[in-house]
């Protein structure tokens, strides 16, 4: 990012904590990138730092052990540590906009006291919504939570979640009525320690490998009344107002995402020699660079957009919608480009540009595939207008 552009979009709180997570991010997970991305595991030193530095419960209260912030504050967090490692930015989107969110919107206060204190201190969190047979059609669960006297069992299998390797604490969203559609869905609060709760296959995965994406397996776990989070049979709720905000979230990763390739090959194609000259003095390298930092600018505006509507309470479905789809469609062309300023090195694993494209791919696929933002979007726009 420029400093004109910073200076023009960041109030002077908002730079000097952007340039603390930049900071940290160059200082202590750069070194451990490849190693990280390797062995599809993050590390557990890495995780740690994360909740020493604040990072990892920005918005919740002081009360609780948070940094007592603002939902922008996690969207610039995000970026910053994409820049550096996307599969590392995951754990923290997940963490502060998946759970930490509808935990203080809908949760008791009970639920908080109980929860929150451990979410800011070290105690890593998932929200497992998709499974098998539900994915864009998010509603079409099979998971199922069978009322008891003092609570419900929970029987069923959740795919490709976020997290899962690391959490010790679950959002779990199931169904108490098939028959009822969207409107059986609950949200429970489910604590990894639970009897017949267990993690199934861990996915091998194309980019953001160090972040763990597992099956969850449920057999007859029980959650007592009090582990619902929100009401019974309103859990569609929960789940579509949080996945509205996490998605600009991964806008957020994705122009990290973007940012960190650009810089790269930028650096590149000021040392790299051909034909006796730098290949940044090539009038075809300078406008390939050029038009990747102009997709990726507007992909910043629009993130930051959505996100000032958000913390304003104003409406925002629409904004990151287009935020979400375009910095995704933005990271990919990024990083494309960015490999290919690289040349032959950028199709080896010993170049960074290579895992950029890798974790691109992802950004157009969870959260909302790009087709469900379009439908959104148009949706929208049918019903409201264009202004």
């Amino acid at each position: 990012m420029s400093e004109h552009a910073a200076l023009t979009i960041l109030s002077e709180e908002e730079q000097i904590f952007r340039n603390a997570v930049r900071d940290f991010a160059e200082r202590t997970i750069r070194p451990r990138v490849a190693e990280m991305d390797r062995a599809s595991h993050v590390l557990p030193e890495i995780v740690q730092a994360l909740f020493e530095m604040d990072l990892m419960a920005i918005e919740v209260p002081e009360e609780w052990g948070g940094a007592g912030s603002r939902f922008f504050m996690s969207i610039l967090a995000i970026e910053e540590i994409a820049r550096v490692d996307p599969a590392v930015a995951v754990i923290l989107d997940v963490q502060n906009t998946l759970v930490e969110i509808p935990m203080l919107r809908w949760g008791t206060d009970a639920q908080k006291c109980r929860f929150l204190p451990r979410l800011a201190s070290g105690t890593v969190a998932s929200f497992a919504l998709s499974e098998a047979g539900s994915g864009s059609d998010a509603f079409a669960l099979r998971c199922e939570a069978r009322r008891e006297e003092d609570g419900f069992r929970l029987t069923g299998r959740k795919l490709w979640i976020t997290n899962a390797g690391e959490a010790e604490f679950f959002i779990v969203f199931a169904t108490v009525d098939s028959k009822a559609g969207h409107r059986g869905v609950t949200a429970f609060l489910v604590e990894r320690a639970a009897s017949g709760f267990s993690l199934g296959r861990k996915e091998e995965k194309l980019g953001i490998r160090a972040s763990s994406t597992c099956e969850l397996v449920l057999e007859q776990v029980f959650v007592p009344h009090d582990q619902v989070l929100g009401e019974v049979g309103k859990g569609y709720k929960v789940a579509i107002e949080t996945l509205n905000e996490g998605r600009i979230g991964i806008g957020a990763q994705m122009v990290g995402l973007a940012q960190g390739a650009l810089e790269g090959a930028l650096s590149y194609a000021k040392e790299r020699m051909q034909f006796g000259k730098k290949i940044a003095d090539f009038q075809a390298i300078q406008h390939q660079l050029a038009r990747c930092a102009t997709e990726l600018e507007a992909a910043r505006l629009l993130v930051y957009n959505a996100a000032r509507l958000k913390e304003q309470g104003r409406p925002f479905l629409r904004e990151a919608a287009m935020a979400k789809y375009y910095a995704s469609q933005v990271a990919e062309h990024v990083a494309s480009e960015a490999l290919e300023i690289y040349g032959g090195l950028g199709f080896t694993k010993d170049c960074p540009a290579e895992k950029y494209f890798r974790d691109s791919k992802i950004g157009k696929i969870y959260e909302g595939t790009s087709f469900i933002q379009l439908d959104t979007i148009a949706k929208s726009m049918l019903a409201e207008g264009i202004s």
